[in-house]
């Protein structure tokens, strides 16, 4: 059964998580909202913090005819945060105002929002958006870009070719 806005991926990307060093609470906080939002959620997935694994991932989604895929973790400045460089390998074309309206969003909050590096683009007819790795920040980002979602994912559908649900 698909849902209204198609399907949704949500990637947890953590070291620690994805070696069952720590439980991943941001994933499934993603996961709630963006069925609430009318999404069907395909599932919840953790990676490491290893750049091609994300890039392949994020790929395979794309070609799996994904709606949105929201990633949570990897957009802070440790150097093993690398999930914004590896959603501007995948993506075809930027949307940059979906990350600035998360950033504003979270600096309302705390001035530290300034420095998430995270990014929104489309692949296909795939809009991939990088969210915080904290439940807060989830909650935040996909509060504040919600009222766009919808509209986003049918103007992809309407213009895709066949490449998405």
């Amino acid at each position: 059964m698909t849902s209204r806005l198609g399907a949704a991926l949500v990637i947890t990307l953590s070291d620690t998580a994805a070696a069952g060093g720590r439980e991943d609470l941001s994933g499934p906080e993603a996961s709630r909202i963006l069925t609430e939002a009318g999404f069907e959620v395909r599932a919840v997935e953790i990676l490491p913090d290893d750049r091609p694994a994300i890039e392949t991932r994020l790929r395979a989604a794309c070609d799996e005819r994904i709606s949105l895929v929201v990633t949570t973790g990897g957009t802070g400045l440790s150097p093993r945060d690398v999930t914004p460089e590896a959603t501007l390998a995948v993506i075809e074309k930027p949307v940059p105002g979906i990350a600035e309206l998360m950033r504003v969003e979270g600096f309302k909050n705390t001035p530290r929002a300034a420095l998430s590096r995270a990014v929104a683009g489309i692949r296909q007819s795939t809009l991939i958006i990088n969210l915080p790795g904290s439940v807060k920040g989830v909650r935040e980002c996909l509060g504040a870009v919600r009222p766009v979602l919808a509209h986003a994912i049918e103007t992809l559908r309407q213009s895709s070719l066949g490449c998405g649900e």
